[in-house]
């Protein structure tokens, strides 16, 4: 079982955070999932239902959601300093922001840790650990790709959104599930969902 930070943020494209996080835990993983307010608002506009202010609401939503799973989940507020991930004591074996803003990446590449999402990134740059960047932009401007290699050379995984179609995808969830593949793939977690090339 590895431990994995899941952080969602308000940037377009939570349908992939939320694809992600269900794999991870069907796939027996621990997840530490944190989210920002305005995951919140684009949890609402994209997929329909409510992410809840408090933890062990969302906890539950979330065991309610996905059904049966094989993982563990626990999920922390954006400003508690005393998760795990907040320092390098205990970071855990990787992270992933998905999806990840602007304002988050630009934050991360700054060393700015106001919150628990850019802390734990912080931590895992310099603990040397995976992180995994999912920026969901169109088009990036001249800071926005400057501030992805500078982290780039940091050591994260830059990972846009950006799905193949030799798979012959049907479907969005096809679609959702090509992202979703590679991220499970860098994170050295077995999946299903996409067959590798060759294969």
């Amino acid at each position: 079982m590895k431990t994995i930070t899941l952080a969602l943020t308000g940037a377009s494209g939570l349908p992939y955070g939320m694809r992600l996080l269900e794999c991870l835990l069907q796939g027996g993983q621990r997840v530490h999932l944190v989210y920002t307010q305005a995951a919140q608002i684009v949890a609402k506009q994209e997929l329909d239902f409510t992410l809840p202010n408090r933890s062990q609401e969302a906890e539950q939503m979330f065991a309610d959601r996905i059904g049966n799973f094989s993982g563990e989940l626990k999920v922390f507020g954006i400003q508690d300093w005393y998760a795990p991930m907040a320092s390098g004591s205990n970071p855990g074996d990787a992270m992933v922001v998905c999806p990840c803003t602007m304002g988050t990446l630009g934050k991360i590449a700054g060393g700015i840790s106001d919150d628990l999402i850019a802390r734990a990134a912080d931590v895992m740059l310099k603990e040397k650990r995976t992180l995994i960047l999912v920026p969901r932009e169109m088009p990036f401007s001249a800071i926005h790709l400057e501030n992805m290699l500078k982290l780039s050379h940091a050591g994260a995984v830059i990972m846009p959104p950006n799905p193949g179609f030799y798979h012959h995808p049907q479907s969005v969830q096809d679609m959702v599930d090509f992202v979703v593949a590679r991220i499970l793939d860098h994170l050295g977690v077995e999946q299903t969902l996409m067959k590798k090339w060759g294969e």
